[in-house]
């Protein structure tokens, strides 16, 4: 327990420094490719979630997800990319290799799909190559390009406001 502390001490010193080179880009393209990172450790919506994207027009097989959960069975084959913090080393280094793949990825955009600031989560997004992050507003705002204000269970809303701000920026 005591481990798991110091661990996340410096999974955020981490994150700290990661944060101070954030680029922001301007998004003018269409949107082509999505990365989805969802906390499934309280939404467990995923599958509806990218009902509702694909619905807005994007394809499914250029949507791409990774699921953070606080606990994995060992035991448990799970349906989707799914990591915990023991796929992050004590210096913030991600030791998955789907993990640091989906990161590498250049999508046009990345859903933050998470309410709680957990420093894994962040650190994710923070590293990532996307060209343009959405999230929630309750999250730090040097993470994300657009913040969305809303609650995590209301994903219906979360991706119409997403779309409508997209449709507007075109």
């Amino acid at each position: 327990m005591f481990l798991n502390y110091i661990k996340e001490f410096f999974v955020k010193k981490s994150l700290k420094n990661n944060l101070h080179n954030v680029k922001n880009e301007v998004f003018t393209s269409k949107v082509q490719t999505i990365g989805l990172l969802v906390d499934e450790s309280k939404f467990r919506h995923s599958k509806e979630l990218i009902r509702e994207l694909i619905s807005n027009g994007i394809r499914p097989e250029d949507i791409k997800i990774v699921v953070y959960r606080d606990k994995l069975k060992e035991k448990t084959a799970y349906s989707r990319p799914t990591f915990g913090k023991k796929d992050i080393s004590w210096n913030g280094n991600i030791t998955a290799d789907f993990l640091n793949e989906f990161i590498g990825t250049e999508f046009d955009l990345l859903i933050s799909y998470y309410d709680i600031e957990k420093a894994i989560l962040m650190l994710v997004t923070s590293k990532s190559e996307a060209k343009f992050k959405v999230g929630f507003t309750a999250v730090d705002k040097k993470l994300n390009r657009w913040m969305i204000e809303t609650t995590l269970e209301n994903y219906k809303l979360f991706v119409f406001e997403l779309f409508k701000y997209l449709k507007n920026i075109k």
